[in-house]
């Protein structure tokens, strides 16, 4: 009798240390994919940046051809617009290859407010211009860049909310144990440090 008691308590010590097992491991996958699912998202979204700031690359050399024509004494200006965009440009194909890569989205962020402080130093200039305020095409690629320079502000508020979406999954109790087994890395917020370069860049043509 004590032997069958004892193998009938082994037998359910089996079954509670299976069951527990299952349980842990149930919880480990859902932890693990929620992360991937929550990663994924943001990479998706950065991917909708990447989208607007080509096209806003796209269009800032046509916009320095067009000004080349009236503003020929201001050629040191227009060249660094246009070094700071093949840079930026450069520094959007390193992050969009791994969003994940939070030095990457670095240095985004800093070719970035680079570019920004170049294109607002000629639209500083474009003031002391008026025909080529009074250009057309000039005056269409300014409504069409300010145009991306929105859609690329939207589209880096739903990274961001994406982004902290993970960053809080992956911190919280007890995805922050896995997070850190399965190398899931906190992201990095799209983040623009001057206040004066959260606006898109205007210059009036009125």
């Amino acid at each position: 009798m004590p032997t069958i008691l004892l193998a009938t308590a082994t037998l359910i010590g089996l079954i509670v240390v299976a069951v527990l097992l299952v349980i842990m491991v149930v919880m480990v996958v859902s932890i693990y994919n929620r992360l991937v699912t929550s990663r994924n998202r943001f990479k998706n979204a950065f991917a909708q940046i990447d989208v607007q700031l080509k096209r806003r690359y796209d269009l800032i050399p046509n916009l320095v051809e067009t000004a080349k024509g009236y503003m020929k004494h201001e050629r040191e200006t227009l060249e660094a617009v246009i070094q700071a965009r093949n840079q930026a440009q450069s520094a959007a194909q390193q992050a969009a290859g791994k969003p994940e890569d939070a030095k990457a989205i670095q240095g985004l962020m800093g070719a970035e407010g680079a570019l920004t402080g170049a294109m607002g130093r000629l639209f500083a200039l474009m003031e002391n211009y008026p025909d080529l305020k009074a250009n057309q095409n000039m005056s269409q690629l300014m409504e069409e860049l300010t145009s991306t320079e929105n859609r690329v502000a939207f589209a880096r508020q739903a990274f961001n909310d994406a982004v902290m979406a993970y960053n809080t999954l992956r911190e919280t109790f007890p995805n922050n144990v896995f997070a850190g087994m399965f190398n899931f890395q906190p992201a990095q917020l799209f983040e623009i440090e001057d206040k004066a370069q959260r606006e898109a860049p205007q210059v009036s043509f009125t």
